[in-house]
């Protein structure tokens, strides 16, 4: 429920207003993470560490944060921001997920999909 609430608000931003490049990117591959870590395909990554994701991901899909989600140029300012302290916290296991993930990717090109709103 949390993936699907996540893809549909991923859905519903403006990207060209995102000043960020990457903010679109991290939040997909946290995505990705809660999937694989769902699913039981990735575990490597603490539980505690999954916590701080997926609170991150709530924290995001809540339209109701410390700057409302419906104030143009400035609502997603503080879903980025938290985003980015999290994802730069964790990198270490953003890395490790990341080369497992095209490790994944190379072995079953056709079984890994980055829609993170759908079970493989």
């Amino acid at each position: 429920m949390l993936l699907a609430s996540m893809t549909r608000k991923l859905q519903q931003v403006k990207w060209k207003d995102v000043k960020v490049s990457s903010v679109k990117e991290n939040f997909f591959t946290l995505g990705r993470m809660v999937k694989a870590y769902a699913f039981g395909r990735y575990r490597e990554v603490p539980w505690k560490t999954m916590l701080l994701v997926v609170a991150t991901l709530l924290y995001f899909v809540n339209p109701l944060d410390l700057i409302p989600d419906w104030i143009p140029g400035l609502g997603l300012t503080d879903d980025a921001g938290i985003l980015m302290s999290v994802y730069a916290s964790m990198s270490n296991e953003i890395d490790k997920f990341l080369s497992w993930e095209k490790g994944r990717t190379l072995e079953h090109p056709t079984d890994f999909t980055t829609d993170v709103s759908q079970p493989d």
